[in-house]
Parts: structure tokens; C-alpha cells; sequence
């Protein structure tokens, strides 16, 4: 855990969700920035735009797979 930074549940399970939920919102908030620079004719921005959203979607799917993983084993 982050110094300074207190989950209200002390679960690695939890934590997992957290950044798991963080990395998929991210992903699809870029969609406006990418929009955004689109319009302003900025293609090296939106480019740029593009792989964060594609490394926040791989780490998003990452951690579901994860989860899905621990999930399994805790309940069965």
C-alpha cells in the first residue's frame, strides 16, 4: 500500500479492483482527449493518446484475468 494513501478495506482483493477500475476509466476517458486532439488536428497527440489507452486496456484486461484467477480459487 501507498504511504500516505489508507484503502477503507485492507483486502489485496480489493486494491486488485481498485486499480483494475482506475485503469479501464482511464482508458475510456482518453477517448475525449484523443477526440480533442483529432479536432484540433493534433495526430501526434491523439497517436500519443492512443498506446496510453492501449496500455491501460492490456493492463485492464490483464487484471480481470487476474482477478477471475484469484476469485476461482478463494471460492472453490
Amino acid at each position: 500500500m501507498t504511504a500516505g494513501l489508507d484503502s477503507p478495506v485492507k483486502d489485496k482483493n480489493y486494491d486488485l479492483v481498485s486499480v483494475l477500475q482506475a485503469s479501464l476509466q482511464y482508458a475510456w476517458q482518453l477517448e475525449a482527449y484523443i477526440a480533442d486532439a483529432e479536432k484540433q488536428g493534433d495526430g501526434e497527440l491523439a497517436s500519443w493518446f492512443r498506446r496510453i489507452q492501449e496500455n491501460n486496456m492490456k493492463a485492464g484486461e490483464q487484471g480481470k484475468r487476474l482477478l477471475a484467477q484469484r476469485l476461482s480459487r478463494e471460492t472453490g
